[in-house]
């Protein structure tokens, strides 16, 4: 089932903020991308389920998010820079 993914405000100031500063940038776009394509393909099989949200990593970044099921949709709330 497809999962139309969102990102907070928030979330995407804060990625904007890490691809500014990024030495590479077309890795912090990449792994967007990719997070992006990876929940929308099969959020409840990514990630590590931490009870209230799961978390993901690709690096170079990590996301927190939320699944609603009733509506089948993602959200992602918050991102930092992993190493």
């Amino acid at each position: 089932m497809r999962y139309p993914v969102t990102w907070s405000a928030s979330a995407e100031k804060e990625l904007t903020l890490i691809w500014t500063l990024a030495a590479d940038k077309q890795a912090v776009a990449d792994a967007a991308d990719e997070i992006d394509r990876l929940l929308g393909n099969s959020a409840t099989a990514e990630g590590e389920d931490l009870g209230n949200c799961s978390r993901l990593v690709v690096a170079p970044l990590e996301v927190f998010y939320t699944i609603s099921p009733d509506d089948c949709m993602v959200r992602v709330y918050q991102v930092r820079r992993v190493s």
